[in-house]
């Protein structure tokens, strides 16, 4: 096997210990001090080490243990080496940093970028096509056996972790928790999808030339026309597709609303580009 064949994998690897690490620092720095139990194993872990004072990482690891040996039997070949890799390296970091000085207690501050780091993370480990394990394995078997959505699977486990935290901590901070647990699923999806501030404008004109000039000549975008057919009128037009930066929407708002005003516009978020002048360099012929 050559080594570009290898590099991939190996990049894999690096992304989940990557992602694993900012997982366990988000812990660390954030949510343990402020002792926001944000869902999953992390929260459970934080629950434990407020009622009888147990190392997180310990019960991070002690509770992962069987659940891969339940994810083998169970779940097979979907359980992946880099899983385990996500699995075990997350409370490693949570170990290694337990003594780090750098900590914030600010419930609100902790939520907001305690979830942001840890969406971060996981959503690195996740583009590795890797997992942390934990509860999110849970719901996948639960999704696996009783047919609920994973999303709804995850909502019940991490459920579960916060009511219980509003009990053994308070009503306000397990209001926090929910706050940190959106924020992450929020960046998750950032990270994932590598969403830009770009939009998608979709221009529904009977003067496309004037149209096609103004985004070819004022803003150097490219464009696609589609033949269309007015449902009210009945008459052709063009709906034409563009996408451009955010700062250049603006702009191209403002030309649009000069050049041609009684053209149809529609402004859309597009939450991933690929091709040339967004993903690969602009080439011009």
């Amino acid at each position: 096997m050559s080594f570009i064949q290898k590099r991939p994998v190996v990049f894999d690897y690096v992304q989940i210990i990557v992602g694993a690490t900012l997982v366990g620092l988000s812990f660390n720095i954030f949510l343990l001090p402020s002792r926001i139990a944000a869902g999953g194993i992390s929260g459970v872990s934080t629950i434990l080490y407020e009622l009888f004072g147990y190392n997180p990482a310990y019960v991070q690891w002690l509770i992962n243990i069987p659940l891969i040996v339940l994810g083998l039997l169970l779940a097979g070949k979907e359980f992946s080496a880099k899983t385990v890799v996500g699995t075990f390296f997350v409370p490693f970091v949570i170990y290694v940093t337990s003594g780090f000085e750098l900590s914030v207690d600010n419930p609100l501050l902790s939520s907001i970028y305690g979830g942001i780091m840890l969406g971060i993370g996981l959503g690195i480990v996740y583009r590795g096509n890797g997992s942390t394990g934990g509860t999110a394995l849970v719901a996948q078997l639960l999704k696996k056996y009783t047919g609920i959505s994973s999303g709804f699977s995850q909502l019940i486990v991490d459920g579960i972790v916060v009511v219980t935290s509003a009990f053994v901590f308070n009503f306000e901070l397990a209001l926090y928790a929910l706050m940190s647990i959106y924020v992450t699923s929020k960046v998750i999806d950032f990270v994932q999808l590598q969403t830009s501030p770009t939009k998608l404008v979709l221009i529904i004109t009977e003067h496309e030339e004037k149209i096609q000039s103004v985004i070819q000549n004022e803003i150097d975008r490219g464009l696609t026309k589609v033949k269309s057919t007015g449902g009210y009128s009945n008459n052709e037009k063009t709906m034409i597709f563009c996408v451009v930066e955010q700062s250049e929407a603006v702009y191209l708002k403002k030309l649009l609303l000069a050049a041609e005003p009684s053209s149809f516009v529609i402004f859309l978020n597009a939450s991933e580009i690929l091709g040339l002048g967004f993903s690969k360099a602009k080439v011009h012929r």
